[in-house]
């Protein structure tokens, strides 16, 4: 049975603000941990009107208290806009109160336009350029005290410090970051959803290359994935038009409120846009549970992936929670005990 697991971007709607969205958040996340899921991670974006989370680690809270079995991270911390030892601080706190439930994903893009990344990265400190190694490898040092001698770093400790930091994952859409998660022993999970990296090849890279480390022994990789699922192959059809939408924006540098069925119904596609549309189905799954089992069963064997992670953009919010039920039916995943 492959481990099923969500990537929640707490999208806003058309019909619902930021603050609804972030309360759906948490009852999507109540949901999945009754049906079985493994992971609920969360992801940072900024200055973005399409989704209502900048702050992970808050987030994380929230849904870890709400919820009981599941485990909940970060989909993820973009590393670049904050200070490491702020991020092992505030994961070892999660990591404190809720214990073995906590997962740090991190990733080197901005998450959001080039003035606003700016914006929180002016006054953190003087690096330069792509200076995500070096954070990473810092973030790694706070857990392990393996400052070299003499470093100011020995005397500060990031609290609590009793606490673990949790595990680490990277996140990435290209080579680079298949190769790096490879290198360093870490989990890895690719995000075919947006990727223009094949995600076959850097999966089995990262599979064929994994250097065991203390932090973890064997591979593990998750495949994220956008599905939109529904009882029948028409209804979710009817559904995705929202992603499509929401997609042709997106790739106009525009972030809007994710559209209803109805209003993405409604545009005025030209024939250009109708093309890229069809390509950017290549990264959807859409269909009844048996479509997309038969569409998605070959692309797991393909990868080796040990888990997926879905993210399902879907207008309403009590449809996007049933696209989570059946695909956890066809999965097999074994409901949790009643609270």
């Amino acid at each position: 049975m492959t481990d099923l697991s969500v990537l929640d971007l707490s999208l806003v709607t058309t019909g619902a603000p930021p603050s609804k969205a972030l309360r759906n958040s948490i009852d999507l996340a109540q949901h999945v941990d009754q049906l079985g899921y493994s992971r609920y991670w969360t992801a940072e974006h900024h200055n973005l009107a399409s989704v209502a989370s900048p702050a992970p680690d808050l987030m994380i809270g929230q849904v870890a208290a709400a919820t009981r079995h599941i485990r909940v991270g970060s989909g993820g911390v973009m590393l670049p806009n904050h200070a490491p030892l702020v991020v092992a601080e505030r994961f070892k706190m999660l990591e404190a109160l809720f214990p073995g439930r906590i997962d740090l994903g991190v990733g080197r893009a901005p998450g959001t336009d080039p003035a606003t990344a700016y914006a929180l990265r002016a006054k953190l400190d003087g690096r330069n350029g792509d200076e995500f190694l070096e954070r990473l490898m810092e973030l790694m040092l706070w857990e392990t005290r393996n400052f070299p001698e003499g470093h100011p770093f020995n005397n500060v400790h990031a609290m609590p410090s009793d606490a673990p930091l949790p595990p680490i994952w990277l996140l990435g859409s290209s080579d680079y970051s298949s190769d790096l998660a490879a290198q360093i022993g870490m989990g890895f999970a690719f995000a075919h959803h947006f990727a223009s990296y094949d995600a076959v090849e850097a999966m089995t890279h990262y599979r064929a290359r994994f250097k065991p480390s203390p932090a973890r022994t064997t591979p593990w990789s998750i495949l994220a994935v956008a599905v939109v699922c529904a009882a029948t192959d028409e209804e979710a059809e009817y559904l995705a038009q929202s992603m499509d939408l929401n997609r042709l924006r997106r790739d106009r540098g525009q972030y809007f409120p994710l559209p209803s069925p109805e209003e993405a119904m409604a545009y005025p596609y030209t024939e250009q846009d109708r093309i890229k549309l069809s390509r950017a189905r290549k990264r959807l799954f859409v269909g009844s549970p048996a479509t997309v089992l038969s569409k998605l069963q070959p692309m797991i064997a393909a990868c080796q992936a040990d888990e997926v992670m879905i993210t399902a953009s879907i207008f309403d919010h009590e449809k996007r929670k049933a696209s989570y039920t059946l695909l956890a039916e066809a999965f097999g995943l074994k409901r949790s005990a009643a609270a």
